[in-house]
Parts: C-alpha cells; sequence; structure tokens
C-alpha cells in the first residue's frame, strides 16, 4: 500500500491549522547518522515549523540517558533490546513503536587490505586487532559476538579485540589502520571513502539487524513526533534510507 506523507493538522479554535514552532529531541542510533541527517532535511522542508534536534550515540548509551530523565521526543535504535527496556518501563508513548529499518553487518578493513578474507580469518596470526562496538551499550558490538560464537572463534579472537564507543568509531579506527579488521553495518561500510568491505556476515550469524522507532511518554510535543513517525515511515523517506542502503521492512 502506498504511504504518503500528510502534514500534520491540529484543531484550533475550531479550524484546522498547520503545526507552529515546535522542535523535537530526537535519540537516534549513530549508524544512522548521514541517512537520518538527508530525511530530516526532506522532513523540515515539508514543515518548516517543526525544528529536529538529534542526539546520536550508542543506541545502549541513548537507552540510559532517557531512562534518567534526559529530554527526548523520539528514539531510534539499532536493536530491540533498548527499546524493549524502555516499554517494560512505561516510558513509550503507547501504540507508536514500528519496526522502522534493517541493516547488515559486514567486516572490513584498512584500505587496499586483502586479509581477513572471511569472519574465520580474523584468527589468522597477522590480523592482531580487531575493532568491535562496545557490547554492553553498542548493539553492533552485541552482533559480532553473535558472529564469533556462529563461527566458534570467540576465544581465539577475544584477545584482538579493541572496543569503540559507536560503529562510527569502529570505521575511524579501520579507516585510519589503527586496526587490523572492524565489523560495521553495511550502511557505514558504503559511507566509508577508504574502509574495504572484506566479507558480509550470513543472515544466520546473529539476531536480525532492526531499527525501532517510539515515541518517548515524556514528549512535550506528541503529536509533532506523530507527524514525525509518519514521515519516517512514508515512500518519501523510504526511497531515501533505501539510497543509504537500509532494508525497509515496511512500518
Amino acid at each position: 500500500m502506498k504511504r504518503t506523507f500528510v502534514p500534520l493538522l491540529l484543531w484550533a479554535a475550531g479550524t484546522l491549522g498547520p503545526v507552529h514552532a515546535q522542535s523535537l529531541i530526537v535519540s537516534a542510533a549513530a549508524s544512522l547518522k548521514d541517512a537520518l541527517t538527508a530525511v530530516n532535511a526532506t522532513f523540515q522542508a515539508a514543515q518548516p515549523g517543526i525544528k529536529i534536534a538529534v542526539n546520536y550515540g550508542a543506541s545502549g548509551a541513548l537507552q540510559h540517558q532517557i531512562e534518567h530523565g534526559a529530554p527526548a521526543d523520539v528514539f531510534i535504535s539499532a536493536a530491540a533490546k533498548p527499546m524493549d527496556a524502555l516499554a517494560a518501563q512505561g516510558l513509550l508513548l503507547k501504540g507508536t513503536r514500528a519496526d522502522l529499518l534493517t541493516n547488515t553487518l559486514v567486516l572490513i578493513g584498512p584500505p587496499g587490505a586483502k586479509v581477513p578474507k572471511d569472519f574465520p580469518g580474523l584468527t589468522a596470526p597477522e590480523v592482531r586487532r580487531i575493532a568491535v562496538g562496545e557490547p554492553k551499550s553498542v548493539p553492533a558490538g552485541q552482533y559480532a559476538e553473535e558472529i564469533f560464537a556462529h563461527f566458534g572463534i570467540t576465544g581465539a579472537v577475544a584477545p584482538k579485540l579493541v572496543f569503540a564507543k559507536d560503529v562510527r568509531a569502529v570505521l575511524t579506527y579501520t579507516e585510519t589502520g589503527n586496526v587490523d579488521a572492524g565489523i560495521v553495518y553495511l550502511t557505514d561500510a558504503r559511507h566509508s571513502k577508504s574502509a574495504t568491505i572484506l566479507a558480509s556476515a550470513p543472515d544466520d550469524a546473529h539476531q536480525p539487524v532492526t531499527y525501532p522507532a517510539a515515541i518517548i511518554a515524556s514528549s512535550k510535543h506528541p503529536e509533532a513526533a506523530r507527524a514525525y513517525l509518519r514521515f519516517l515511515c512514508s515512500e518519501e523517506a523510504e526511497a531515501i534510507f533505501k539510497s543509504f542502503g537500509f532494508g525497509i521492512p515496511g512500518c
């Protein structure tokens, strides 16, 4: 079914009128930065009265910020777990959660790298340092752990791991040659002008990479936030997300 963006309208004094002078704070996974910047520019062109400020970071870290009262109207996570935790505490506006995007995990190396050729190759002696997101707060790091377990290499790679605050930091470590390999999302690798994609993780090697989005229950502008989420699910926004390499489950 075709999904189009309809500008938000509110009842005011018995008449309909556009939303005016509202600011939304969006807490979003770091891997969304480039795509969401483009999507937000399109949204704000259609809704100049709604300003968007984005707080990018590791999904787990953003979850904890919201739990401790940090202002946020919308949360977009790179995994279900942080969103589930907020839902369990009643911190999401009921009925607003939707699976927005999907992604793929890839193994990358510095510019021109040819080793390792695949994930089992991470055990090779010439691979000394492997960058991954900190599993306690970065979903990509949690997926990396699942990939290691899938290939039976957890023990062999453990001494080589370099933990980063988010996937963008993993990308930087790898691009600069500070590590021999890194695990990031396909969308991050496509953004890079220098990292080499060495292999893609099999679908059965980790939990599905899903990006859920929801409105925070304490939002001061829930109707504007609803309009924003509707736009994120529109065909216009989907086309932008696709151009950055994201999958669209159809929210």
